[in-house]
């Protein structure tokens, strides 16, 4: 078996679900589990009608429920205007907006919204389109059985924000996967969602698709797990920033996992983890693009040395705690960071000396109880505006003349922070944000123009 996860750009409209199902065609000998996002931009519209429901703006949530359930029904017509299933798919997704209509206006009347409510309402985008897409794929020829995610994507309590059970993920999931595959030529899926042990729906946070599809793959040990979205590949840096960029063929686990986790935008920060664990590939495809190779991401052994992306997070903070008392003493970095955890705040770099630790965050988090808390026993500096900027590959620590070549192109930047990562993949450092699109294109050109210079040693 393979994983197809399909985002919101390949199942956009008409047209991108017509080349979906025939790339999903080409793959049948493969048997593939079909993962789906809801169309593009439909998310967007779902957390706005959350925000007008919760507002108690009955006015402007019928208008966008309106909106959502013309553009499905529409489509759904569009796709099965040859069918003798167009009825009855019709009568589905009406059914799907009726239930999202109930909800949402419920909402309205309360004018409040729990998160367990928000869940139910911002997930209804990844099964109208599943439901939409199996109904086409029927039509087209391939028996297609529509599969609930819920069953078997079993999460915490976190409603907006699910952490998987990997455990109960990997129990349930090839049992239930193999009885939907009989008599069957694909299954298809929703990606986002989850459910709780108690049965209570969830959802895995915004991007989570490319989660749930490589939490499947890992479950029932799929031979490989595809990505398709809207471009060919991994790059070399992000191209709404930098021009010139190059495709990546193909690139680590560690190397893609750094990517994500430091600001490249094709994968989500978790798909990897699950991937790992069996040690299955996973392809980053484009469903415009089909004949295209896109880029692989293997084993580590698979992989040559070198420098293979510039990412960075361009709005961040940098909290420096400066205090004596670190100086000889034992347990004063746990007390720091069990600050951080308790307060839920991701830290991505940290840099520290005798007296110091420098760590830095994302703009979005919520600071405030942690400074509170860490001026009880340091001073603390934070400091704005800034961006981080990572120079990611396999070994690059290792590379003859990797620090003087980073560096060079930031004679005239100011350089706030350096970190090293210990795995040798990363080196990252933090600038100005206003420096920021200057730096990384001059180091982009710097590193790619001549990588014959750097030499393992």
């Amino acid at each position: 078996m393979i994983v197809m996860k399909f985002g919101g750009t390949s199942v956009a409209n008409f047209e991108a679900i017509t080349r979906t199902i025939f790339i999903i065609g080409g793959k049948l000998d493969q048997k593939p589990v079909v993962v789906v996002s809801a169309l593009s931009k439909i998310t967007d519209l779902l957390y706005a009608i959350s925000d007008a429901a919760a507002a108690n703006d009955v006015a402007t949530t019928t208008d966008l429920l309106a909106q959502l359930r013309k553009r499905h029904v529409d489509l759904t017509e569009e796709l099965l205007a040859q069918s003798m299933l167009k009825d009855e798919a019709v009568a589905k997704v009406n059914e799907l907006c009726d239930g999202l209509d109930k909800i949402a206006m419920a909402v309205c009347s309360l004018g409040e919204l729990s998160d367990k409510n928000k869940a139910i309402i911002i997930s209804t985008g990844e099964y109208l389109s599943s439901t939409i897409i199996a109904y086409a794929m029927n039509a087209k020829g391939i028996r297609t059985k529509w599969v609930d995610s819920r069953t078997m994507m079993v999460t915490n309590k976190s409603y907006l924000k699910a952490e998987p059970n990997v455990a109960a993920i990997s129990e349930r999931a090839p049992g239930l996967v193999a009885e939907a595959y009989e008599g069957m030529d694909a299954i298809i899926m929703q990606g986002f969602v989850g459910v709780t042990e108690e049965g209570k729906p969830t959802v895995l946070g915004r991007g989570g698709s490319d989660y749930s599809a490589s939490l499947i793959g890992m479950a029932i040990d799929a031979e490989r797990i595809e990505i398709w979205t809207d471009v060919d590949g991994v790059l070399t840096a992000d191209p709404r920033k930098v021009k010139n960029t190059k495709y990546l063929e193909k690139i680590s686990f560690e190397e893609a996992a750094e990517m994500a986790h430091f600001g490249a935008k094709v994968l989500h920060p978790l798909t990897i983890e699950p991937a790992v664990k069996k040690n299955i590939p996973l392809y980053v495809l484009n469903s415009m693009n089909p004949s295209g190779k896109g880029t692989a991401i293997l084993r580590n052994e698979l992989i040559e040395d070198g420098v293979k992306s510039v990412s960075f997070k361009e709005n961040i903070k940098v909290i420096n705690i400066f205090s004596t008392r670190m100086i000889n003493t034992s347990g004063f970095l746990r007390r720091v960071f069990e600050i951080f955890s308790e307060s839920k705040v991701s830290v991505d770099l940290i840099s520290t000396s005798e007296a110091n630790i420098s760590v830095t965050v994302d703009a979005s988090e919520k600071i405030d109880p942690v400074i509170k808390q860490l001026s009880e026993f340091a001073d603390v500096i934070v400091d704005d505006d800034k961006s981080q900027i990572s120079v990611i590959g396999k070994n690059i620590v290792r590379l003859n003349g990797m620090l003087k070549k980073t560096f060079t192109p930031l004679k005239k930047t100011n350089v706030y922070m350096i970190s090293q990562g210990a795995s040798f993949v990363n080196i990252s450092f933090v600038v100005d944000r206003e420096e920021l699109a200057e730096v990384v294109q001059d180091l982009h050109d710097h590193l790619f123009d001549n990588p014959e210079e750097l030499e393992t040693f």
